[in-house]
């Protein structure tokens, strides 16, 4: 596997048929095993007797998403969407199986119970019954996806996409800055009756699936489908109420500085993004220039990112350039086969791109690094609400070699992505409690959904205001949060995972050394353990406990003030 290169690898449609006769084998080979190496041989082979076909499907979806017209890899992902739901019950067979082996005690013991438990929660969130919707879900969520992705909005005598149009946003040009936004919020508003059918349809489906199961909204199979298992809904309305009294408060603070530090009277919707009255920080270099600075980064950040980023580049493992066609969205996957992570961003020349080379390439490290210390592949993804510590810490390492990718505009980076990372934090339990409210009432209209979002940003984001947007003012801006549509009840993980990102940000500075073992244990323990228990791991308090907010902030918090106390001597 040493010479591979993603571009070069050949695609050969996962033969489905085979994948389930193997499937079929392996169940009967667990249920007659005699004994407990039998059954650890069994389970160890399945798993490698998987990588062709789950790589194959890795290959089609990126490819997919690299180009969402190519109607060849259109194709296929509609094919596997179809006909992988349908597999679904010959894969739950052998987890059954697995689930009910008279050597479950060790399999715990030699594994760890983190096995079973995600074998368990596999069961717990299929049903054949679910096979149609399923199916259905896989192709409203492409629909949108697509929708997304071809977005074409003239603006400057351009014609750009949603990644393009956003890049206006920090423009020191407050008019440019307005009309953009207009631009943005006029395409969302153009497409709103058609963004209305498909989420429409997929709440009716993702509750047909929870009520499927036995239960009453599509809520407890959303948390099944997040891995959670030891904490549940009262533990995160209980964060998002710390974040409402803890986070809100700053986040005004901060955002009144900035209309000083920029000249308004008060900050808009689209002065969000303008930090500094003479602009904000831009990479120095293009694409090219920035993949070669984040080499040296990551070869001075560590040996075991230096050896990472080289394999990276040298194996052709991300995709990074804003192009035509390609989808709107940011993503790491893994190439199962190759024991390799993949990386896929549009830039779009601001702050962003450092964001992509950080947050997304920490994902790809902890891949990277759970690939060659875990057992099962099981084990090399974690569950979502650990793998955002991942990429948001890493994003908090890189800080001291930003000067790599901005010059004398270093200082200017690190100032708007910490502000950012707290001010995002409301509206990422926004979205969350977005999604109850959803699935609790599943018969909300169209526009009461939105009316619903509306609320929300007055009760967690009392600063957003839009200058003459009926469309955005009446609560229109959920619509381009694709995690949505495509990943219900994911979305707190970011905020959740904030928090422990702040808090190796403060033990970064006190004590590089024991910060980076913990991070780095952290990222080779996978999935091997349960949310809290990675949270053990890595030596991080628990984000849901009463005053865990306040504290983790704090450190972030006074490096802000700091400077907003500096610049208005």
């Amino acid at each position: 596997m040493e010479n591979f290169s993603f571009d070069k690898i050949e695609y050969v449609r996962p033969d489905v048929d085979k994948m389930e006769e193997t499937c079929r084998e392996y169940t009967a080979k667990l249920r007659s095993a005699k004994s407990y190496d039998e059954v650890k041989q069994i389970i160890l082979d399945y798993d490698k007797a998987g990588e062709e076909a789950e790589t194959m499907f890795t290959v089609a979806h990126i490819r997919n998403t690299l180009n969402t017209t190519d109607k060849f890899y259109e194709d296929e992902m509609a094919f596997l969407h179809q006909r992988l739901p349908v597999a679904q019950a010959t894969f739950t067979e052998y987890a059954k199986a697995l689930a009910e082996s008279p050597f479950a005690k060790e399999i715990d013991e030699d594994f760890g119970p983190e096995f079973l438990m995600k074998v368990r929660r596999e069961l717990d969130s299929f049903k054949p019954e679910l096979i149609p919707y399923l199916q259905e879900q896989a192709m409203l969520t492409t629909e949108y996806q697509k929708l997304m992705a071809t977005a074409n909005i003239e603006f400057d005598g351009k014609v750009l996409n949603l990644y393009g149009i956003q890049s206006y946003f920090g423009n020191p040009d407050r008019e440019v800055r307005k009309a953009a936004f207009a631009k943005y919020s006029e395409f969302y508003a153009s497409n709103e009756e058609k963004m209305e059918e498909i989420f429409d349809k997929l709440v009716k489906c993702r509750t047909a699936m929870g009520k499927a199961l036995g239960y009453e909204t599509f809520t407890p199979l959303g948390y099944i489908n997040q891995g959670r298992s030891d904490y549940g809904q009262k533990e995160v309305a209980a964060f998002r109420e710390q974040v409402k009294n803890d986070l809100v408060p700053l986040c005004e603070e901060l955002y009144k500085a900035q209309a000083k530090r920029i000249g308004v009277d008060k900050i808009m919707a689209y002065d969000e993004k303008f930090i500094f009255p003479d602009g904000n920080a831009e990479p120095i270099g293009d694409a090219k220039f920035l993949v070669e600075q984040a080499r040296k980064m990551y070869h001075e950040l560590s040996p075991e990112t230096g050896e990472f980023i080289d394999f990276m580049i040298d194996h052709n493992l991300m995709d990074l350039e804003n192009k035509p066609g390609k989808a709107s969205t940011g993503y790491m996957t893994s190439l199962k086969k190759y024991k390799a992570p993949f990386v896929f961003s549009c830039f779009n020349h601001t702050i962003f791109d450092m964001q992509v080379l950080s947050h997304e390439l920490g994902h790809a490290f902890a891949g990277y690094c759970a690939m060659r210390h875990q057992p099962v592949s099981d084990y090399y993804h974690e569950s979502t609400d650990i793998a955002e510590i991942h990429s948001m810490s890493m994003e908090q390492f890189c800080y001291p070699y930003a000067e790599y990718m901005f010059g004398d505009m270093a200082d200017k980076y690190r100032f708007a992505h910490l502000q950012e990372a707290l001010t995002f934090v409301p509206f990422g339990v926004a979205v969350d409690e977005f999604q109850h409210i959803i699935y609790e009432n599943p018969d909300l209209t169209p526009k009461e959904r939105t009316y619903e979002w509306h609320k929300l940003e007055e009760k967690y984001m009392p600063w957003r205001a839009y200058s003459d947007d009926e469309f955005m003012d009446r609560g229109g801006y959920w619509y381009h949060k694709l995690h949505i549509f495509l990943y219900p009840f994911y979305y707190i993980n970011y905020t959740l995972t904030t928090m422990g990102a702040m808090e190796f940000k403060k033990r970064y500075a006190e004590n590089k050394e024991q910060a980076w073992k913990d991070y780095l244990a952290l990222c080779n323990a996978g999935g091997s353990k349960s949310y809290l228990g990675l949270l053990k791991v890595a030596n991080l308090r628990v984000p849901f406990e009463e005053g865990s907010v306040k504290e983790s902030i704090s450190y972030a918090k006074d490096i802000l003030l700091k400077a907003i106390e500096e610049e208005q001597k």
